[in-house]
Parts: C-alpha cells; structure tokens; sequence
C-alpha cells in the first residue's frame, strides 16, 4: 500500500498541474496587452491556488478580452473556460437595482412610496420604508443572522417565502438614519419589483435586462435546474487545503445574491449600463451617486453600487462573496472600462485582482 503522506503529495502535484491548464480568448485587445492580461490572470491563479477564475475586460466600450484558467470541476478534471458559469453573489444587487430603476422611469414604481404598495404582506413597522431605501442599504433591515441563514439549504419557489425569515424582526434603525448592507432588503425589492412589473422577477430581468444587454447567461442560482457549464465552489481549509465548500442553496436571496453568470455576460450588462441601453443617463447618475444618511453623511453607495473615489477618479463596483464563489465587477464609467473578476473560491479577494486588471489596462493603453 503506498504511504498516504506520498499518496497526498501526487495528488498536490496533479492538482498544480491542473490548475495550469487554461483556456483564454483575446477578443480584440492589443497582443502586447493580451499577453500581460493572460499573464497577470494566470499567475493569480496558480500563485494564490485559486481553482478557477474567469475575467473579461471592455475599454473604450467595447468587450476587449476575456481568460479563463484553472479547473471549473476538481474531482472531475473539467477546466474552466469563458463559458464557465459562476455564482456571482451579492452582484446580484446591482442587477436588480437596474430592474428598479427601469420600473421607476417608466412610472411603474414610486422610490418613495412604502413598501406596502407594492407588498401588502410585508409587516408596518414604526417608520416607513421605501424602495429608495431599499436601493442605498438605509432601511434598517437586517443582514444575515448566523450560519443557519448563510448556509440555507431550504429551496424556495418564490420571492414571497423567504421574505418571512426576517419580516417579523424589528428594524435595526429608522431608515435614513444610518446605512447598513442588507441582502434581506434586496429580497424585499426583488418582492417589490416583481409587484410593480406585473410578471416574475427573472422573467422581467430576462426580457428587459439580460436580452437587451445580451448577457443571457446570467439567470437564477436554481440547484435543481441542469445549468450548462455551472463551476463547482470550494473554501481553503484553515490547513491551506482546497476543499469542497459547504451546501447552500441560494433561492433564499435571488435578488440580493442568487444569480449565476459569466464573466462575459457581467461585462455586457455593464456597457449596456453604460452606454444608455438599460436606463437614461440621469438614471445612471442616481444609480452611481453616493447616497447621504438623514443629517447628510456619505454613505459610499449609490442605488445598486459602490462609489470609491481613488487617485482622482471615481470607481463604480460591486463584489459577492458566498460559498464557494468570490466575485468583482468594476466601472470606470468616463472611461468605458468595466473588468469582470470570477472565482470559484469562497473568501478570495476578487476586489484586488480585478483593481490590478483595471490598472493595467489604464497603464498599458494611456
């Protein structure tokens, strides 16, 4: 029988090996900057041992390149490719509030009514909340409260049951009054959205989202569906050691981060963002303005985004992070740039990797 310790050491060796097999496509970048992209791409992945990543990259408004490397499956050897499908989390956010904002222009849905107009169900609490609330994390919902609700394996088959986790709890603050990061608000918008569009959530955002920007990868984190593609997610054990990540089914928040897509499809949806196909350009600038607390703080996010101001430009992003997948996408919007970062690894800092690809486009192609 052969010594576990040397077992352990060939199946380590396997396992580099695979994680340096890749599969990327230059689209139309520069070589010079196609190479140095498939590089920087690469080396992350192999140096920090990610299983596998995805990213795409647009400059100038335009889809320029995309890689990806690594293994989508382990066990089963499957190497990931630009058509690999990942969790995406809390991008998720971003994506409903575009479906907001759509309902909004066209009058279909008031930022400042209650949230009652729309879902009768959902209990009055001491204060009004509104879906502006909702949009900038101002509600006083709360977030997840232990690992229970994280690593929710209940499926649920519509918006309106999982809405009962947290209903009944009373508000953290009066809404306006502070800002605090509440998947569970986005649950409650996605039930609003749903109401105000007359028709099924993913059925709105398949039809006036994900068609118009043609980025028709993207759809629900459903367990029991049969998704081409789909990546297997995985955590480092404390040992440093990749290993299955724990089960979770994510139709428990499918507005606020239970969509799956790839890297591609984020970066179509962010141009058609960009370039006016989703929503007006004074839409856009609500969506990409800080939104201020009752007494005029800064909250550092917008409706759906993150507003980073850094080295004199202002970055619009949006990371996920969940079992077994950690995820980034980032605007440069005067720019046109939009990079999208996609790991099947749980607690990656995706937010630095895709900063890192951003800045070399910006340093590569002044």
């Amino acid at each position: 029988m052969m010594h576990p310790m040397r077992t352990r050491g060939r199946l380590l060796i396997l396992l580099l090996f695979a994680w340096r097999a890749c599969w990327a496509q230059a689209v139309t970048a520069p070589p010079p900057l196609a190479e140095q992209l498939g590089r920087l791409l690469a080396e992350a992945q192999t140096e920090e041992r990610i299983p596998a990543v995805s990213a795409a990259v647009a400059d100038r408004f335009r889809l320029i390149w995309s890689g990806a490397y690594g293994l989508a499956d382990i066990e089963n050897n499957v190497r990931a490719t630009t058509g690999t499908v990942f969790r995406l989390g809390s991008i998720s956010k971003p994506i409903t509030a575009v479906a907001a904002m759509q309902l909004a222009e066209q009058g279909k849905l008031d930022l400042d009514a209650p949230v009652q107009r729309y879902v009768p169900s959902f209990p009055a609490k001491p204060w009004p909340i509104t879906p502006r609330h909702l949009l900038g994390h101002l509600s006083g919902i709360r977030h997840y409260r232990g690992p229970e609700e994280l690593l929710s394996t209940r499926h649920y088959y519509d918006l309106l049951e999982p809405l009962r986790i947290f209903a009944d709890d009373p508000l953290e603050f009066e809404p306006g009054t502070k800002f605090r990061y509440s998947t569970y608000g986005y649950n409650l918008l996605g039930a609003v959205i749903e109401n105000a569009a007359g028709m099924r959530f993913m059925d709105y955002l398949k039809r006036h989202v994900f068609e118009p920007a043609g980025a028709e990868r993207i759809q629900a984190d459903d367990v029991h569906r049969i998704i081409p593609n789909r990546a297997r997610g995985y955590r480092r054990t404390r040992a440093g050691t990749i290993e299955n990540c724990a089960l979770a089914d994510t139709s428990n928040k499918v507005p606020g981060g239970g969509m799956v897509g790839t890297a591609e499809d984020l970066v179509r949806f962010a141009l058609a963002l960009l370039e006016g196909r989703l929503v007006s350009k004074q839409t856009l600038e609500q969506m990409f303005t800080s939104q201020r607390t009752r007494d005029g703080r800064p909250t550092g996010y917008g409706l759906g985004w993150y507003v980073s101001p850094r080295a004199g430009r202002t970055w619009i992003e949006h990371s996920g992070s969940q079992p077994g997948a950690a995820t980034d996408l980032l605007l440069l919007p005067e720019r046109g740039l939009v990079v999208a970062v996609l790991t099947n690894l749980e607690r990656y800092p995706a937010r630095a990797l895709s900063q890192r690809v951003a800045d070399l486009v910006l340093k590569t192609t002044r």
